[in-house]
This record gives structure tokens, sequence and C-alpha cells, in this order.
């Protein structure tokens, strides 16, 4: 099967995700493994960004994309809370949260494809993805002049985590009623 850019920008930002947990989780390098680290996870996160770009700009869409891009963005936010959680950085509670609230939005999406329906993000999500991006940069920084930023960002990621939940459920809850849409 032949690649194209965007589905092949998608594999690498899942092939950058061990090297992004490797850099945060060892204590090697210092500092200068979290700024490794920090490279990966901005290199990863701009991928989301150029692949759909190129993907929706080129009329490259494919199902193997609508299925990966969600998956790989999952897989690198949620690997980077499990780190903030080893590393003791951010409470197990807050990253149980953002990690239930991605479950189930991908739940209502395999429910909503099963009914033919393509559910699309929106602002709420997009403001969701920035902060907790934001936020994951900050915690990586760790910079001590920073704190009170950080935490702000912790915590508007958080909320906008459960706004854009709430948002979703009630603008597709007619998904989860039995065949109907």
């Amino acid at each position: 099967m032949k690649m194209n850019l965007p589905n092949r920008l998608t594999i690498l930002r899942v092939l950058l995700i061990p090297f992004f947990v490797f850099f945060m989780l060892t204590d090697w390098w210092g500092y200068t493994g979290r700024l490794i680290a920090l490279a990966l996870f901005c290199a990863a996160s701009f991928t989301d960004y150029l692949d759909g770009h190129i993907a929706r700009k080129n009329n490259l869409v494919t199902n193997f994309g609508k299925f990966m891009d969600p998956l790989a963005d999952k897989l690198l936010v949620c690997s980077a809370l499990i780190c903030f959680v080893e590393l003791h950085e951010l409470p197990a509670w807050i990253v149980i949260i953002i990690m239930a609230r991605e479950f189930i939005i991908s739940g209502f999406r395999l429910v909503a494809s099963d009914n033919g329906v393509v559910i699309a993000a929106n602002m709420w999500g997009k403001f969701k993805t920035v902060s907790q991006m934001i936020m994951t940069i900050l915690i990586i920084l760790d910079i001590e002049e920073l704190w009170l930023v950080t935490e702000v960002f912790i915590y508007l990621a958080l909320a906008l985590t459960v706004i854009s939940l709430e948002e979703y459920i009630r603008r597709n809850i007619h998904v989860l009623k039995e065949g109907k849409v």
C-alpha cells in the first residue's frame, strides 16, 4: 500500500512517541533530555497540524488517515500525561479526567461511524487541544518562574476538556439512540 504524505506524517508522529517518552523518563542527560523531549513533542504536534492541512488542501483524506490521525494524537497526549504522573508533575486525577474524555469521544465517533455519521471537531475541542499542548510544553520546560502560568494552563486545559466533552455529548447525543441519527 502506497502512503501519501499526510499519512506518512501521522506514522512519523506515532514513531516519535517512544523517543519522547524515553527522554522524558530517563535522567541521563538532565535538563537537556527534557529539551530533547520538548523538541520531539513539538515536532510530533506540528505533524498533527501539517498532515491535516496537507490532506485537506490536496484532497488526500483517506480512511487510514481518518482512523490513525486522531489515534496518533491521543497516543501522543496520553503518553505525555502518563509521563507527568510518573514524574509527579501532574496529579493522576487530572490525567484520568483528560483521558476519560478522549475515550468517551472515541466511543461516540465509533458509534457515529457505524451509523454512517462523521462528527467533526468543534471549536471547544480545538481550544482544548491547544490548551493541552501549551500545558504540556510548560510542564516539560519546568521553569520555576512560570509556575503560575503553568498552573493556570493545567486548570484551563482541564476546564476546556470538561466543557468540550459536555458540548460534544450535547450536540451528538442522538448518535447513541439505537441506530437513529
